[in-house]
Protein backbone atom coordinates (compact mmCIF):
# COMPACT_ATOMS: atom_id res chain seq x y z
CA UNK A 1 0.00 0.00 0.00
CA UNK A 2 1.41 3.38 -0.66
CA UNK A 3 2.75 4.81 2.21
CA UNK A 4 0.73 8.13 1.78
CA UNK A 5 -2.54 6.82 2.27
CA UNK A 6 -2.16 6.28 5.76
CA UNK A 7 0.59 9.25 6.84
CA UNK A 8 -0.93 11.13 9.69
CA UNK A 9 1.10 14.02 9.07
CA UNK A 10 -1.62 14.65 6.25
CA UNK A 11 -4.93 15.77 5.77
CA UNK A 12 -6.67 12.80 5.34
CA UNK A 13 -10.08 14.12 3.14
CA UNK A 14 -12.69 10.73 2.11
CA UNK A 15 -15.22 11.27 -0.11
CA UNK A 16 -18.41 9.64 0.08
CA UNK A 17 -20.85 9.73 -2.51
CA UNK A 18 -20.09 9.57 -5.61
CA UNK A 19 -19.80 6.54 -8.31
CA UNK A 20 -16.11 6.62 -8.65
CA UNK A 21 -13.33 7.74 -10.63
CA UNK A 22 -12.33 7.23 -13.23
CA UNK A 23 -15.19 8.58 -14.48
CA UNK A 24 -17.31 8.75 -17.92
CA UNK A 25 -20.49 10.36 -16.68
CA UNK A 26 -21.93 11.98 -14.00
CA UNK A 27 -21.29 15.73 -12.41
CA UNK A 28 -20.09 14.26 -9.28
CA UNK A 29 -18.07 11.75 -10.93
CA UNK A 30 -16.28 14.77 -12.92
CA UNK A 31 -16.13 16.79 -9.81
CA UNK A 32 -14.25 14.26 -8.02
CA UNK A 33 -11.96 13.22 -10.68
CA UNK A 34 -11.45 16.78 -11.80
CA UNK A 35 -10.82 17.85 -7.87
CA UNK A 36 -7.93 14.78 -7.79
CA UNK A 37 -6.54 16.09 -10.61
CA UNK A 38 -5.72 20.04 -10.04
CA UNK A 39 -4.67 19.46 -6.46
CA UNK A 40 -1.06 20.17 -6.15
CA UNK A 41 -1.20 20.41 -2.35
CA UNK A 42 0.77 17.35 -1.51
CA UNK A 43 -0.35 17.60 2.50
CA UNK A 44 -3.72 16.49 1.29
CA UNK A 45 -4.52 13.00 0.85
CA UNK A 46 -8.04 12.23 -1.15
CA UNK A 47 -9.51 8.90 -0.61
CA UNK A 48 -12.41 8.66 -2.68
CA UNK A 49 -15.34 5.20 -2.65
CA UNK A 50 -16.42 3.33 -5.91
CA UNK A 51 -19.74 1.58 -6.02
CA UNK A 52 -19.44 -1.99 -7.49
CA UNK A 53 -21.98 -4.66 -8.49
CA UNK A 54 -21.42 -8.51 -7.37
CA UNK A 55 -20.47 -8.89 -11.39
CA UNK A 56 -17.52 -6.47 -10.92
CA UNK A 57 -16.43 -6.44 -7.19
CA UNK A 58 -13.53 -8.63 -6.32
CA UNK A 59 -13.48 -8.54 -2.23
CA UNK A 60 -9.24 -9.70 -2.81
CA UNK A 61 -8.61 -6.32 -4.87
CA UNK A 62 -10.49 -3.27 -3.07
CA UNK A 63 -8.28 -0.51 -3.19
CA UNK A 64 -6.24 1.16 -5.83
CA UNK A 65 -4.49 4.43 -6.92
CA UNK A 66 -5.98 7.02 -9.13
CA UNK A 67 -4.50 10.76 -9.47
CA UNK A 68 -2.28 9.82 -6.20
CA UNK A 69 -6.56 9.17 -4.40
CA UNK A 70 -6.58 6.29 -2.72
CA UNK A 71 -9.55 4.74 -4.12
CA UNK A 72 -11.99 1.33 -2.62
CA UNK A 73 -14.63 -0.28 -3.77
CA UNK A 74 -17.94 -1.11 -1.82
CA UNK A 75 -20.03 -4.27 -3.23
CA UNK A 76 -23.62 -2.75 -4.26
CA UNK A 77 -25.85 -4.10 -2.11
CA UNK A 78 -29.54 -3.76 -3.89
CA UNK A 79 -31.37 -1.73 -6.77
CA UNK A 80 -33.70 1.58 -6.78
CA UNK A 81 -33.34 4.53 -5.15
CA UNK A 82 -32.33 2.39 -1.79
CA UNK A 83 -29.01 1.33 -3.50
CA UNK A 84 -27.33 5.09 -3.31
CA UNK A 85 -28.59 5.10 0.53
CA UNK A 86 -26.76 1.77 1.51
CA UNK A 87 -23.96 2.86 -0.80
CA UNK A 88 -22.91 5.97 1.34
CA UNK A 89 -23.39 4.55 4.57
CA UNK A 90 -21.39 1.66 3.80
CA UNK A 91 -18.62 4.02 2.13
CA UNK A 92 -18.92 5.95 5.53
CA UNK A 93 -18.56 2.70 7.72
CA UNK A 94 -15.63 1.64 5.74
CA UNK A 95 -14.04 5.08 6.07
CA UNK A 96 -14.37 5.16 10.15
CA UNK A 97 -13.04 2.01 10.30
CA UNK A 98 -9.62 3.18 8.03
CA UNK A 99 -9.48 6.14 10.51
CA UNK A 100 -9.62 3.79 13.19
CA UNK A 101 -7.05 1.49 11.95
CA UNK A 102 -4.10 3.67 10.79
CA UNK A 103 -4.83 6.44 13.38
CA UNK A 104 -5.38 9.40 11.17
CA UNK A 105 -5.58 12.99 12.63
CA UNK A 106 -8.12 15.55 12.13
CA UNK A 107 -10.02 14.14 9.07
CA UNK A 108 -13.06 15.09 6.78
CA UNK A 109 -16.02 12.94 5.65
CA UNK A 110 -17.34 14.51 2.55
CA UNK A 111 -20.45 13.25 2.05
CA UNK A 112 -22.12 13.97 -1.54
CA UNK A 113 -25.87 14.52 -1.65
CA UNK A 114 -28.47 14.31 1.19
CA UNK A 115 -29.39 10.97 1.20
CA UNK A 116 -28.50 9.28 4.19
CA UNK A 117 -29.81 11.65 7.02
CA UNK A 118 -31.45 9.15 9.00
CA UNK A 119 -28.31 7.88 9.49
CA UNK A 120 -26.12 10.55 9.56
CA UNK A 121 -26.74 11.85 13.64
CA UNK A 122 -25.03 8.38 14.33
CA UNK A 123 -22.31 8.90 12.20
CA UNK A 124 -21.69 12.02 13.06
CA UNK A 125 -20.89 10.97 16.94
CA UNK A 126 -18.85 8.50 15.52
CA UNK A 127 -16.51 11.25 13.57
CA UNK A 128 -16.58 13.64 15.94
CA UNK A 129 -14.69 11.33 18.71
CA UNK A 130 -12.12 10.51 16.14
CA UNK A 131 -11.30 14.55 16.08
CA UNK A 132 -12.74 14.45 12.29
CA UNK A 133 -15.50 16.66 10.62
CA UNK A 134 -18.49 16.60 8.95
CA UNK A 135 -18.83 17.86 5.47
CA UNK A 136 -21.80 17.45 3.12
CA UNK A 137 -22.40 18.87 -0.42
CA UNK A 138 -26.64 19.36 -0.10
CA UNK A 139 -26.27 19.04 -4.14
CA UNK A 140 -30.06 20.37 -6.12
CA UNK A 141 -33.30 19.72 -4.57
CA UNK A 142 -33.22 15.80 -5.42
CA UNK A 143 -36.81 15.59 -3.48
CA UNK A 144 -38.11 17.51 -6.68
CA UNK A 145 -37.64 15.17 -9.13
CA UNK A 146 -40.46 14.25 -10.58
CA UNK A 147 -38.58 10.50 -11.24
CA UNK A 148 -39.19 9.71 -7.83
CA UNK A 149 -42.67 8.55 -6.30
CA UNK A 150 -44.53 10.35 -3.47
CA UNK A 151 -43.10 8.49 -0.63
CA UNK A 152 -39.41 8.83 -1.96
CA UNK A 153 -39.62 12.43 -2.41
CA UNK A 154 -41.20 12.77 1.12
CA UNK A 155 -37.99 10.46 2.21
CA UNK A 156 -35.47 12.56 0.15
CA UNK A 157 -37.19 15.65 1.95
CA UNK A 158 -36.32 14.51 5.57
CA UNK A 159 -33.31 13.01 4.52
CA UNK A 160 -31.94 16.62 3.16
CA UNK A 161 -33.18 18.10 6.58
CA UNK A 162 -31.33 16.20 8.70
CA UNK A 163 -27.86 16.25 6.65
CA UNK A 164 -28.39 19.63 7.04
CA UNK A 165 -28.79 19.44 10.86
CA UNK A 166 -25.90 17.34 11.31
CA UNK A 167 -23.54 18.61 9.29
CA UNK A 168 -20.28 20.63 10.36
CA UNK A 169 -20.35 22.70 7.06
CA UNK A 170 -22.50 22.53 3.88
CA UNK A 171 -20.60 23.12 0.94
CA UNK A 172 -22.85 24.19 -1.96
CA UNK A 173 -21.99 24.35 -5.49
CA UNK A 174 -24.58 27.59 -6.12
CA UNK A 175 -25.71 30.36 -4.51
CA UNK A 176 -29.34 29.70 -4.63
CA UNK A 177 -28.83 26.60 -3.13
CA UNK A 178 -26.74 27.83 -0.45
CA UNK A 179 -29.10 30.40 0.30
CA UNK A 180 -32.41 28.12 0.31
CA UNK A 181 -30.45 26.51 2.70
CA UNK A 182 -30.35 29.32 4.68
CA UNK A 183 -33.62 30.08 4.67
CA UNK A 184 -35.55 27.01 4.58
CA UNK A 185 -33.25 25.12 7.54
CA UNK A 186 -32.42 28.41 9.66
CA UNK A 187 -33.80 27.36 12.61
CA UNK A 188 -30.23 24.95 12.70
CA UNK A 189 -28.05 27.72 12.06
CA UNK A 190 -26.30 26.23 9.38
CA UNK A 191 -22.81 26.68 8.67
CA UNK A 192 -22.00 27.04 4.89
CA UNK A 193 -19.93 28.06 2.32
CA UNK A 194 -20.08 28.50 -1.72
CA UNK A 195 -17.36 26.92 -4.16
CA UNK A 196 -18.70 26.32 -7.66
CA UNK A 197 -18.64 23.25 -9.92
CA UNK A 198 -15.78 23.53 -12.25
CA UNK A 199 -15.44 23.26 -16.33
CA UNK A 200 -12.80 23.46 -18.70
CA UNK A 201 -12.82 25.90 -21.95
CA UNK A 202 -9.90 23.90 -23.78
CA UNK A 203 -10.93 22.78 -27.67
CA UNK A 204 -11.60 19.44 -28.81
CA UNK A 205 -8.27 17.49 -29.43
CA UNK A 206 -10.33 16.14 -32.79
CA UNK A 207 -9.44 17.93 -35.68
CA UNK A 208 -13.10 18.50 -37.79
CA UNK A 209 -12.03 16.44 -40.59
CA UNK A 210 -11.03 13.19 -37.85
CA UNK A 211 -12.69 10.54 -38.52
CA UNK A 212 -14.46 9.97 -35.65
CA UNK A 213 -16.21 12.96 -36.06
CA UNK A 214 -17.25 12.44 -39.87
CA UNK A 215 -18.60 9.09 -39.14
CA UNK A 216 -20.49 10.98 -36.33
CA UNK A 217 -22.01 14.02 -38.31
CA UNK A 218 -22.20 11.62 -41.21
CA UNK A 219 -24.51 8.75 -39.51
CA UNK A 220 -27.37 11.22 -38.04
CA UNK A 221 -27.10 13.79 -41.23
CA UNK A 222 -25.57 16.51 -39.40
CA UNK A 223 -23.83 19.61 -40.00
CA UNK A 224 -21.66 21.47 -38.55
CA UNK A 225 -23.53 25.26 -37.22
CA UNK A 226 -26.66 24.23 -38.22
CA UNK A 227 -28.38 22.55 -35.36
CA UNK A 228 -29.55 23.41 -31.63
CA UNK A 229 -28.17 20.90 -29.16
CA UNK A 230 -29.60 19.64 -25.72
CA UNK A 231 -27.28 17.74 -23.61
CA UNK A 232 -28.45 16.28 -20.51
CA UNK A 233 -30.05 13.55 -18.34
CA UNK A 234 -33.60 12.26 -20.00
CA UNK A 235 -35.65 13.23 -17.01
CA UNK A 236 -39.32 15.50 -16.78
CA UNK A 237 -37.40 18.34 -14.81
CA UNK A 238 -34.95 18.75 -17.77
CA UNK A 239 -38.17 20.51 -19.99
CA UNK A 240 -37.24 18.36 -22.83
CA UNK A 241 -41.31 18.38 -23.74
CA UNK A 242 -41.27 22.24 -23.68
CA UNK A 243 -37.83 22.35 -25.76
CA UNK A 244 -39.49 20.16 -28.58
CA UNK A 245 -42.34 21.79 -28.54
CA UNK A 246 -41.49 25.09 -28.97
CA UNK A 247 -39.02 23.92 -31.24
CA UNK A 248 -41.63 22.64 -33.57
CA UNK A 249 -43.33 25.78 -33.46
CA UNK A 250 -40.15 27.76 -34.52
CA UNK A 251 -40.07 28.40 -38.37
CA UNK A 252 -35.91 27.51 -38.09
CA UNK A 253 -34.22 25.20 -40.95
CA UNK A 254 -31.67 23.86 -38.61
CA UNK A 255 -31.94 20.46 -36.43
CA UNK A 256 -32.45 19.79 -32.69
CA UNK A 257 -29.59 17.44 -31.53
CA UNK A 258 -30.91 16.05 -28.33
CA UNK A 259 -27.77 14.09 -26.92
CA UNK A 260 -29.44 12.10 -24.09
CA UNK A 261 -29.79 7.89 -22.53
CA UNK A 262 -33.58 7.84 -24.11
CA UNK A 263 -33.50 4.28 -25.02
CA UNK A 264 -35.77 1.85 -23.65
CA UNK A 265 -37.40 5.00 -21.52
CA UNK A 266 -41.33 5.51 -20.97
CA UNK A 267 -41.04 8.89 -20.75
CA UNK A 268 -39.17 8.82 -24.82
CA UNK A 269 -42.48 6.80 -25.97
CA UNK A 270 -44.75 9.71 -23.24
CA UNK A 271 -43.61 12.52 -25.41
CA UNK A 272 -43.78 10.88 -28.57
CA UNK A 273 -47.33 10.57 -28.24
CA UNK A 274 -48.04 13.73 -27.25
CA UNK A 275 -45.62 15.96 -29.23
CA UNK A 276 -45.78 13.69 -32.23
CA UNK A 277 -42.04 14.87 -32.75
CA UNK A 278 -41.24 11.83 -35.14
CA UNK A 279 -43.18 14.23 -37.96
CA UNK A 280 -40.61 16.72 -37.55
CA UNK A 281 -37.38 15.74 -39.49
CA UNK A 282 -35.36 18.49 -38.00
CA UNK A 283 -35.66 16.66 -34.55
CA UNK A 284 -33.01 13.70 -34.14
CA UNK A 285 -32.16 11.60 -30.91
CA UNK A 286 -28.83 10.52 -30.85
CA UNK A 287 -28.38 8.51 -27.33
CA UNK A 288 -25.43 9.51 -25.36
CA UNK A 289 -21.87 10.40 -26.39
CA UNK A 290 -19.45 9.15 -23.78
CA UNK A 291 -16.41 10.44 -25.92
CA UNK A 292 -15.60 13.48 -24.58
CA UNK A 293 -13.46 14.94 -27.22
CA UNK A 294 -16.42 13.85 -29.57
CA UNK A 295 -18.98 15.24 -27.37
CA UNK A 296 -16.76 18.71 -27.18
CA UNK A 297 -16.82 19.03 -30.94
CA UNK A 298 -20.63 18.64 -31.37
CA UNK A 299 -20.58 21.28 -28.72
CA UNK A 300 -17.93 23.29 -31.00
CA UNK A 301 -19.80 22.77 -33.87
CA UNK A 302 -23.52 23.60 -32.52
CA UNK A 303 -25.07 26.74 -33.63
CA UNK A 304 -26.84 26.81 -30.33
CA UNK A 305 -27.85 24.86 -26.71
CA UNK A 306 -30.42 25.17 -25.32
CA UNK A 307 -30.55 24.09 -21.69
CA UNK A 308 -33.82 23.26 -20.21
CA UNK A 309 -32.62 22.01 -16.37
CA UNK A 310 -34.93 23.36 -13.77
CA UNK A 311 -33.70 21.23 -10.92
CA UNK A 312 -30.17 21.71 -8.62
CA UNK A 313 -27.56 23.97 -8.34
CA UNK A 314 -24.78 24.62 -10.63
CA UNK A 315 -24.91 22.26 -13.51
CA UNK A 316 -22.00 20.30 -15.39
CA UNK A 317 -23.26 20.23 -18.64
CA UNK A 318 -24.43 24.32 -18.94
CA UNK A 319 -20.74 25.01 -17.90
CA UNK A 320 -19.21 22.87 -20.57
CA UNK A 321 -21.69 24.81 -22.81
CA UNK A 322 -20.97 28.26 -21.75
CA UNK A 323 -16.86 27.09 -22.18
CA UNK A 324 -17.58 25.34 -25.61
CA UNK A 325 -21.04 26.92 -27.32
CA UNK A 326 -21.40 30.19 -28.63
CA UNK A 327 -24.83 31.01 -27.76
CA UNK A 328 -26.56 29.17 -25.08
CA UNK A 329 -30.70 29.46 -24.65
CA UNK A 330 -31.51 29.19 -20.47
CA UNK A 331 -34.47 28.24 -19.26
CA UNK A 332 -35.33 31.10 -16.79
CA UNK A 333 -34.24 30.20 -13.17
CA UNK A 334 -31.96 31.89 -10.60
CA UNK A 335 -29.44 28.82 -10.73
CA UNK A 336 -29.08 29.34 -14.48
CA UNK A 337 -28.89 33.17 -14.42
CA UNK A 338 -26.41 32.96 -11.45
CA UNK A 339 -23.74 30.96 -13.98
CA UNK A 340 -24.53 32.46 -16.95
CA UNK A 341 -25.46 36.00 -16.44
CA UNK A 342 -25.77 38.11 -19.32
CA UNK A 343 -23.37 35.54 -21.22
CA UNK A 344 -26.70 34.04 -22.75
CA UNK A 345 -30.04 34.21 -23.65
CA UNK A 346 -33.42 33.19 -21.66
CA UNK A 347 -36.26 31.64 -22.08
CA UNK A 348 -39.50 30.86 -20.07
CA UNK A 349 -42.69 28.32 -20.40
CA UNK A 350 -44.92 30.72 -21.71
CA UNK A 351 -46.64 29.31 -24.80
CA UNK A 352 -43.96 30.38 -27.57
CA UNK A 353 -41.54 32.39 -25.64
CA UNK A 354 -38.81 29.80 -26.90
CA UNK A 355 -39.56 28.98 -30.10
CA UNK A 356 -39.65 33.02 -30.41
CA UNK A 357 -36.83 32.98 -29.10
CA UNK A 358 -34.91 30.28 -31.63
CA UNK A 359 -36.70 32.45 -34.33
CA UNK A 360 -34.64 35.79 -33.02
CA UNK A 361 -31.23 33.66 -32.43
CA UNK A 362 -31.78 32.43 -36.31
CA UNK A 363 -31.19 35.83 -37.42
CA UNK A 364 -28.24 36.97 -34.96
CA UNK A 365 -25.58 38.58 -36.85
CA UNK A 366 -22.42 37.46 -36.18
CA UNK A 367 -20.67 39.97 -34.22
CA UNK A 368 -23.69 39.53 -32.03
CA UNK A 369 -22.76 36.01 -31.78
CA UNK A 370 -19.18 36.45 -31.20
CA UNK A 371 -20.41 38.76 -28.33
CA UNK A 372 -22.20 37.08 -25.92
CA UNK A 373 -20.07 34.10 -26.86
CA UNK A 374 -17.07 35.84 -25.21
CA UNK A 375 -19.21 37.19 -22.99
CA UNK A 376 -20.25 33.09 -21.61
CA UNK A 377 -16.67 31.82 -21.72
CA UNK A 378 -15.28 34.43 -19.63
CA UNK A 379 -17.97 33.56 -17.21
CA UNK A 380 -15.94 30.27 -17.00
CA UNK A 381 -12.63 31.21 -16.95
CA UNK A 382 -13.20 33.33 -14.59
CA UNK A 383 -14.98 31.77 -12.10
CA UNK A 384 -15.80 28.21 -13.27
CA UNK A 385 -12.54 26.83 -14.24
CA UNK A 386 -10.75 23.92 -12.67
CA UNK A 387 -7.61 24.86 -11.54
CA UNK A 388 -9.62 28.01 -9.49
CA UNK A 389 -12.12 25.68 -7.72
CA UNK A 390 -9.75 23.37 -6.91
CA UNK A 391 -7.51 26.06 -5.11
CA UNK A 392 -10.62 27.03 -3.15
CA UNK A 393 -11.23 23.40 -2.10
CA UNK A 394 -7.46 23.11 -1.40
CA UNK A 395 -8.11 26.20 1.12
CA UNK A 396 -10.63 24.97 2.94
CA UNK A 397 -9.34 21.01 3.50
CA UNK A 398 -5.90 23.14 4.80
CA UNK A 399 -7.71 24.11 7.66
Amino acid sequence: MNSNFTDTSKRHIFIVGCKGIPTRYGGFETFVDKLTEYTKDKSIQYHVSRILDDSEYDENNTEYEYNGAHCFDIKQRMGGPQKAIFYDVDAIKYSIDYIKKYNLKEPVIYVLACRIGPFIGKFKREIHELGGQLYVNPDGHEWKRAKWSAPVRKYWKISERLMVKNADLLICDSIGIENYIKEDYKKYNPKTTFIAYGAETSKSTLADDDSKVKEWFSRFNVKFKNYYVVVGRFVPENNFEAIIREFMKSKTKKDLVIVTDYQNNVFYDGLLKSTGFNKDRRIKFVGTVYDQPLLKKIRENAFAYIHGHSVGGTNPSLLEALGLTDVNLLFDVIFNREVAEDGAKYWSLDDGDLAALIDKTDNMSENEIETIGNKAKKRIDNFYNWEYITEKYQKLFRK
